[in-house]
C-alpha cells in the first residue's frame, strides 16, 4: 500500500504532538513542516526527523505533498485550507473549522469543487472512552437515548496560560474554546442538531493575567464566558448543555451524561481520548464500570489525518469530516445567536454520524 504524503503548516506546541503521532501511522508519509518562523520549522524538522523545512508558501507550492495538516491559529485556519486545497492538496485542520460560517461554507464549497477531502479535530471522539460509550448506546444498554448533559465548568486561562488573552476576545471564549469536543462527542452519540436555544453572559468585564509571563496585565472580557443552552437533536433526544470560564470554586458536574428509557451513561472528558465509562440502570444503586473496549487510549491527535489516508485510497467516508465540522462550528454560532435574538435558532446544516472505530486492527492502523 502506498503512503500518503503530508505537510504540517504550523509548528507551535500542539504540533508535536501530531508529528509524534504521524510518524506511527502507515499510511502516512510525513515529509515536510513550515512555519511563519522558519527557525521553528527547521527545529521541529531535525527534533521529529521530517525531510524538509518550508516556509508555508513552499509547502503548499510543493507539489509531492497530497494532504496538508493546517495546526494555525483560528483566525489563519480557513485561509490556509483554502490556499492547499487550490493547490490541489486535501487538508485536515485543528478546530475549529473556521472563525465564520461564511468562511466554513467557502472552504467547503471549494473542497467540493475540486474534488478534495476536508477534515477537522477535535478527534478525540476516536478513542477508546467515547467509542466504548457509543457501544453501549448502540447495543441499547440504556435503552432509547432521552436526553443529555454536558458540562464545561472552567474558571478561565489567565490562571495557567502564558497567552490568554485571546480567550476574551472575539472568535474566543468558552464555547470556541472547549465546544468542539463537547458537541462533536454528542453528535457521535445522538446524531445532528435539530434547533438550538441559548443565554449568555460574562461575570467579569476584566481580568487580571496571573500566569508568569504576562503576570499583572489586564485582559478587556470582550466575549460572553457563560454560556447556557438546549439542544434538540434531529433523533429526538434533548440535550442542556453548559460552557463556562466563569466557575470559580469549581464543580462536581460530569461531563457528559445520556438518559435513556433503561438508564444513565455517564460518557468521560470529551476532551480525552480515554477515561472511565460507567451506567446505571432502573432499579441498580451502583454504577458499573465498563472496560474500555477499543484500542487508542493514549494521546492519538494525527489519527483523524490517518483516517482520512486510508479514506483518500479506498474511497470510503472519514469519520472527523468537514460536514461535522461545519454543523459543529454553525451549532456553536446558534447558541450565542438565540441569545440575542431570543428565540429559538433552526439549525441549516446536517451531517451524518461517524461510522464506529473497528475493533481489533494492528495500533496505528485502521480499516482500508
Amino acid at each position: 500500500m502506498d503512503k500518503i504524503t503530508v505537510g504540517i503548516i504550523g509548528c507551535g506546541k500542539i504540533s508535536s504532538i501530531y508529528m509524534e503521532n504521524c510518524k506511527k501511522f502507515k499510511v502516512i508519509d510525513l515529509v515536510a513542516c513550515a512555519d511563519i518562523d522558519i527557525e521553528r520549522a527547521r527545529e521541529k524538522a531535525v527534533e521529529f526527523d521530517i525531510p524538509k523545512a518550508y516556509s508555508p508558501e513552499e509547502l503548499l507550492a510543493d507539489p509531492d505533498i497530497q494532504l496538508v495538516i493546517n495546526l494555525t491559529i483560528p483566525a489563519a485556519h480557513a485561509s490556509v485550507c483554502l490556499q492547499a486545497l487550490r493547490e490541489g492538496k486535501h487538508v485536515y485542520v485543528e478546530k475549529p473549522l473556521a472563525v465564520t460560517r461564511e468562511e466554513g461554507q467557502q472552504v467547503l464549497q471549494v473542497a467540493k469543487e475540486k474534488g478534495l477531502r476536508v477534515g477537522c479535530a477535535p478527534e478525540t471522539f476516536y478513542g477508546a472512552g467515547i467509542q466504548t460509550a457509543l457501544q453501549l448506546l448502540n447495543d441499547g444498554v440504556i435503552g432509547r437515548p432521552i436526553a443529555a448533559t454536558a458540562f464545561m465548568m472552567s474558571s478561565g486561562h489567565e490562571g495557567w496560560h502564558p497567552d490568554p488573552e485571546f480567550y476574551y476576545q472575539a472568535g474566543g471564549g468558552p464555547m470556541f474554546d472547549m465546544g468542539p469536543y463537547y458537541l462533536t462527542a454528542l453528535i457521535q452519540l445522538l446524531g445532528p442538531i435539530k434547533r438550538i436555544t441559548g443565554i449568555t453572559g460574562k461575570a467579569l468585564d476584566e481580568r487580571i493575567i496571573t500566569s508568569e509571563k504576562k503576570k499583572g496585565q489586564v485582559i478587556p472580557v470582550e466575549i460572553p464566558t457563560h454560556v447556557a443552552g438546549m439542544m434538540e437533536f434531529e433523533e429526538g433526544a434533548i440535550g442542556t448543555l453548559i460552557m463556562s470560564f466563569d466557575i470559580f470554586g469549581g464543580s462536581s458536574l460530569p461531563p457528559i451524561e445520556i438518559y435513556g428509557t433503561k438508564g444513565t451513561l455517564q460518557v468521560p472528558d470529551p476532551n480525552s481520548f480515554s477515561g472511565q465509562v460507567k451506567y446505571r440502570l432502573t432499579g441498580q444503586s451502583e454504577w458499573i464500570e465498563q472496560p474500555l473496549l477499543y484500542g487508542y487510549e493514549e494521546n492519538t491527535r494525527g489519527i483523524a489525518a490517518a483516517d482520512m489516508a486510508y479514506a483518500i485510497q479506498s474511497g470510503r467516508p472519514h469519520r472527523a469530516s468537514g460536514e461535522l465540522a461545519y454543523h459543529v462550528l454553525e451549532a456553536m454560532w446558534a447558541f450565542h445567536g438565540a441569545s440575542d435574538d431570543s428565540k429559538h435558532y433552526e439549525m441549516h446544516s446536517t451531517c451524518s454520524r461517524p461510522n464506529p472505530m473497528h475493533k481489533d486492527l494492528e495500533p496505528y492502523t485502521l480499516e482500508e
